[in-house]
């Protein structure tokens, strides 16, 4: 079963011991063993998937992700998607993916859910689809949030890529959440941003690789010391889609 799942996750870790990551992990034991889950990641790079997919793997599970669907047409990369069963989503149109990772929850699979719906530019939480919360509310699986830092210094979007050994990439998992059956889907959205803002804000500020006093670094927060395009600024330039909900002012939160 899911051999193609376990061929990705095997060169993955040959590229990591490639390029010598550092990798740390706290709280991957909060993955259920067993039973549905929807994962709640931040998006800072293009390489998250892959640390969020091993962040499962010790409890024994494959997160099927929520990707664009754009992604399956690529000659080797759509087949592949297609054998680890992730969910391909047509923002556009995104209810069938919906029901898709619905039905995939309903049979106990582990659903990871990027909900910001692209990377962020500020490295601060922006606004966040309400998908993740409609599917706990129908579904009843709880949410455990993931928070991913380091990789933004490998491949981001707007930067260029580096590939300098050594690299540190720290990973903070949640304990699973109970989503509140009552009350807006918006308002309990605003509640996960603010929580998943909080678990990120944590491993920013005890991440190993932190910026030189006095030295720019558009890889980190503003609100950390770097400079990288403020919450409000880099939203000007964000491709977010209409349903998306704004979590609260990270400048207010901290």
């Amino acid at each position: 079963m899911d051999l193609v799942y376990r061929l990705a996750i095997a060169a993955s870790r040959l590229l990591f011991r490639l390029l010598g990551l550092r990798i740390r992990v706290d709280g991957a034991e909060h993955i259920p063993r067993a039973g549905p889950a929807i994962v709640v990641s931040n998006h800072v790079s293009f390489l998250d998937f892959i640390f969020v997919g091993l962040v499962a793997r010790p409890s024994g599970r494959f997160v099927r992700f929520l990707t664009r669907y754009d992604v399956w047409h690529t000659a080797i990369v759509g087949p592949a998607m297609t054998a680890m069963r992730h969910l391909p989503v047509d923002r556009a149109a995104p209810a069938g993916a919906f029901l898709e990772a619905r039905a995939a929850l309903i049979r106990g699979e582990v659903v990871g859910v990027f909900p910001e719906a692209g990377i962020s530019r500020s490295f601060t939480v922006r606004a966040l689809m309400p998908g993740a919360v409609a599917l706990s509310r129908s579904t009843g699986a709880p949410v455990v949030l993931v928070a991913v830092w380091g990789p933004q210094r490998i491949a981001t979007a707007g930067l260029p890529i580096s590939v300098r050994r050594g690299r540190a990439v720290s990973i903070a998992v949640s304990p699973p959440i109970t989503v509140p059956t009552d009350g807006s889907v918006q308002d309990a959205t605003v509640e996960l941003g603010r929580q998943l803002q909080q678990l990120v804000t944590g491993v920013q500020q005890r991440h190993r690789d932190q910026p030189r006093p006095g030295c720019p670094d558009d890889r980190h927060p503003a609100h950390l010391g770097g400079t990288a395009p403020t919450a409000s600024d880099a939203a000007v330039e964000a491709d977010v889609p209409r349903m998306a909900v704004q979590p609260p002012d990270v400048s207010a939160m901290f």
